[in-house]
């Protein structure tokens, strides 16, 4: 029997868990069709999924085809969510993506390829709805090619000449193979699909359960099996609660688990589950390749890895928004306690509690999310409170190179680090590098300078906000056998990269970033006007695309600060008939930075938090040296 886990990933109303059911339907693993529509769907058992038509959770079910066994994981589908789909992919064997024959290819379903291809996730393909009208899945294949990947292939069985050929041609050594023999081995395609140059391709209607076969014919024999691991590895893709327990979401990549098994500093795996739907069966044992939910475990968090498995990287989609919590008359710390156990489950809320202001912050991606947590909250924990109009996330990066040195000897102590700062490529977040030679600096010192640059929140000096797209270098720095103890380095690390930070800053050097969306307008005609006007008032770019009947579709980018309300604008000028779909896009430099640096009154000295400045020591007794003074002051040679 051939064992894979397999996502369906999708963007909203392109019929993902229609065909989730259509699979578990056509496999025998149901014997009813559920329907969204419905709300009988066996994978959306949640109250707030069946009331709301989408996928919000990620739920697990089993099926069986010939001798292929699937544990298929159905994602959420709205863009608000992205954050509970990209964790799943992490421990993806394949997936498939379904795009609506009708809608083609949206903002939202590049998106979730851009993610897959991240992951490194093979991608198998479903045209949906290809029975409804203005449906031409030829067109959206052809779109696929152009701005996916030409390897996106239809496949029916056999494969046609002309399928074959355009196969061989995404690959040399495939190419060899076909011009030699005229025909390619199953085993050369498996591996094109696995390295994801092939994207094989199905049409149909899930509704309908037309292809659905053809699909499951296609995954049975295109499909590898998992590759274990020898020893015991596994990979947290989500965390939930039940009435009663924490429940661990994880896939075993090597050896096996085992109940009772200690996993994490002592704390065991109590109970293994193994879920289909919302019910579950306790096993004992759980071998490599599988997922099961365990108990026991109270400190774990989605992408962290167990034994031979590495932590995953940050997540590529970060909540944009912030909205402050009105407990409208609850008490604020049943409030604080309830958001706590779902920041857990995702930790992308980053919920904040400020003492002195009262006030519970929490992190989100949009209107959607705002409403699903205001009802989770009522559904879950009987609160029902409100939020405010939510403020930006802005980050802050840099724009050139300067050393950064942090010196930190109050008596007894003693620690000096210099640091390169540089910008670093779009979307790469903070990256930290040791080019220091033991000779300068104990490796046991190094090492100290490098966890403590992974141990926090770098933040900015234009307004405090987080940094982001920097290199930062271990280049130099000086220790005591004597008075070095721990901590000295964290304090003369933290120190450098505010002090390099404010060198730059000086000399204009620092940006402010501000969150972009991608956006894709539809509208009637006789509104483009309108629209252009509007995008150009928003600070936004645009391009005309194309025309269909009394509609003009237009995509751009424009900041999230300007753009997050006009959807409902649109529906107001164009009385219902626009649409507007909007997609982070990633950080840029903020349109009105002048204004916005003004208006946080942000003094980086005072922020005493993470301060620019040093501490040395003079006749018994430290004292404090301001930043700028710290090149000419450094004990470690200083390269201006």
């Amino acid at each position: 029997m051939k064992n894979i886990v397999m996502g369906i990933v999708a963007p909203v109303d392109a019929g993902k868990t229609t065909l989730s059911e259509a699979l578990l339907y056509r496999t025998g693993a149901r014997r009813k069709f559920g329907r969204v529509d419905n709300g009988d769907s066996f994978l959306d058992p949640d109250q707030l999924e069946k009331k709301r038509g989408i996928t919000i959770f990620t739920h697990e079910a089993q099926l069986h085809y010939d001798d292929l066994e699937i544990t298929l994981l159905d994602t959420p589908g709205h863009i608000d969510f992205v954050a509970q789909t990209e964790q799943v992919l992490q421990v993806l064997d394949y997936a498939v993506m379904v795009i609506a024959a009708t809608n083609g290819l949206t903002g939202a379903s590049l998106t979730l390829w851009r993610l897959l291809a991240r992951y490194h996730v093979p991608t198998f393909v479903f045209l949906n709805k290809t029975d409804s009208i203005g449906a031409d899945p030829y067109a959206v294949l052809a779109n696929l090619q152009k701005e996916c990947s030409p390897g996106c292939v239809m496949f029916d069985d056999p494969l046609s000449t002309d399928a074959i050929e355009d196969i061989a041609s995404q690959d040399d050594i495939a190419l060899t193979e076909y011009l030699e023999n005229n025909r390619l081995a199953p085993a050369t395609i498996q591996r094109l699909i696995r390295e994801r140059k092939i994207f094989p391709c199905y049409s149909g209607s899930a509704l309908k359960l037309t292809g659905v076969d053809k699909l499951l014919t296609g995954l049975a024999k295109w499909t590898v099996p998992f590759t274990p691991h020898h020893e015991f590895g596994a990979r947290v893709f989500k965390i939930s609660h039940d009435k009663n327990d924490r429940l661990t979401w994880l896939r075993v990549t090597g050896g096996q688990l085992q109940a009772k098994a200690e996993l994490i500093d002592g704390q065991k795996a109590n109970q293994i589950r193994d879920y289909n739907g919302s019910k579950f069966s306790i096993i004992q044992t759980v071998p490599a390749g599988k997922v099961c939910a365990i108990t026991g475990l109270d400190a774990t968090y989605p992408g962290q890895g167990l034994g031979v498995e590495d932590n995953q990287r940050q997540a590529a989609f970060q909540p944009v928004l912030s909205y402050a919590v009105d407990p409208r008359g609850n008490d604020i710390h049943a409030c604080l306690t309830a958001l706590r156990q779902l920041e857990d489950e995702d930790p992308q809320l980053a919920v904040t509690w400020s003492p002195h202001l009262q006030e519970i912050d929490v992190h989100l991606m949009g209107e959607v999310q705002l409403e699903v947590l205001q009802q989770l909250l009522v559904n879950r924990f009987q609160l029902e409170v409100g939020f405010d109009q939510g403020r930006i996330l802005y980050k802050e990066t840099v724009t050139g190179s300067a050393e950064g040195v942090g010196h930190f000897e109050p008596l007894r102590h003693y620690a000096e680090v210099h640091l390169l700062l540089e910008p670093g490529n779009p979307g790469s977040g903070l990256t930290f590098v040791d080019k220091c030679q033991t000779d300068v600096l104990d490796h046991n010192w190094q090492q100290q300078t490098m966890t403590s640059l992974a141990a926090k929140e770098h933040l900015g000096v234009l307004i405090g906000a987080p940094l982001t797209d920097v290199r930062i270098t271990l280049i130099g720095g000086r220790g005591s056998i004597v008075h070095s103890v721990g901590g000295d380095f964290r304090e003369a690390t933290w120190r450098a990269v505010r002090q390099g930070l404010m060198e730059l800053r000086a000399q204009e050097k620092c940006q402010l970033l501000e969150p972009w969306y991608q956006f894709q307008l539809t509208i009637p005609q006789e509104e483009v006007g309108r629209a252009i006007n509007d995008i150009q008032q928003m600070k936004g770019t645009f391009q005309l695309g194309t025309e269909s009947g009394s509609t003009t579709v237009i995509t751009g980018t424009a900041p999230v600060a300007t753009m997050r309300d006009y959807a409902q604008k649109v529906r107001n000028y164009t009385h219902g008939q626009g649409q507007l779909e909007c997609v982070v896009a990633g950080y840029q430099p903020c349109h009105n930075a002048e204004e916005v640096i003004a208006l946080h009154k942000y003094d980086p000295v005072a922020d005493l938090d993470n301060t620019p400045d040093s501490v040395f020591c003079a006749h018994g007794a430290g004292y404090p040296v301001r930043w700028n003074r710290l090149p000419e002051m450094a004990h470690f040679p200083y390269k201006k």
